[in-house]
């Protein structure tokens, strides 16, 4: 198939020293079993229906499965990310990614985690928070059900928000709090008021067209489907799913 994704020379030289290291028998081929697993990720296939040419599909989904349960993919993402900062202006922003019946309907099993999955009125969704670099490349995530407020993402990420001069974000984030904590951080927030203020806030209006840059962002990682329909049921592994896209679309 002329069609099939595979990883180039250069960008595994870049990628394995964020690989965990082999105990026992040695790893098969790395470049074929993660151009396999890129590929089922991008086009929102079945692991049993990936193309003969990446091996045997159980050997993709246990490497997968594997490396996103250690957080190999968050890491992947956050250390190519940290090689070239460009920090100067952040921008947060949240967005909804679907969730499909098999990740949503079956029940917990005893003593399990919540699947950070929630009812909203376009259904059972999942919010996505992110931060992005001065380009709007996104330099951290994190995930919530889906009808959780923007403040609880924008207060789980406050603390590895990065030094910046300002953040860029929309009413959504308008509280005394996080402008407060912005301040103590030495970083200006840019941010319209809620209409509710009885004062006007002011914020630079031109430097906030910038922020569509996260918002396209947000478009090219739903341009992969296992991104913007939710199939798993692990919050851990769709997260690891939405680290690797932006790490092949963004970083290498």
């Amino acid at each position: 198939m002329s069609n099939l994704y595979w990883l180039t020379e250069d960008q595994m030289v870049r990628l394995r020293s964020y690989f965990p290291k082999s105990r026992g028998k040695p790893r098969v081929d790395d470049r074929r079993v993660l151009s396999g697993i890129i590929f089922i990720n991008r086009n929102g296939l079945r692991w049993c229906d990936a193309p003969v040419a990446y091996g045997p599909p159980k050997t993709l989904y246990n490497r997968w499965k594997r490396w996103s349960d250690a957080g190999v993919f968050a890491r992947i993402m956050t250390g190519l990310a940290a090689e070239a900062p460009d920090n100067k202006t952040i921008s947060i922003d949240a967005t909804y990614l679907k969730a499909h019946r098999t990740a949503s309907s079956l029940r917990l099993k005893k003593g399990g985690r919540g699947r950070l999955i929630g009812e909203t009125k376009g259904g059972m969704n999942t919010k996505l928070h992110a931060v992005t670099d001065t380009s709007g490349r996104p330099i951290r995530f994190f995930i919530t059900a889906g009808q959780v407020s923007d403040y609880t993402g924008a207060m789980a990420l406050l603390s590895s928000l990065p030094d910046a001069e300002w953040l860029l974000a929309d009413r959504g984030y308008d509280a005394d709090w996080f402008r407060e904590a912005l301040a103590d951080r030495g970083t200006r927030p840019c941010i319209p008021g809620r209409k509710s203020r009885n004062k006007v806030v002011r914020y630079d209006k031109r430097r906030y067209k910038r922020r569509n840059r996260i918002e396209r962002m947000f478009g090219r990682l739903k341009d992969w489907r296992r991104v913007s329909t939710r199939y798993d049921r692990c919050p851990k592994v769709f997260l690891s799913a939405i680290a690797l896209a932006a790490t092949v679309i963004f970083w290498l």
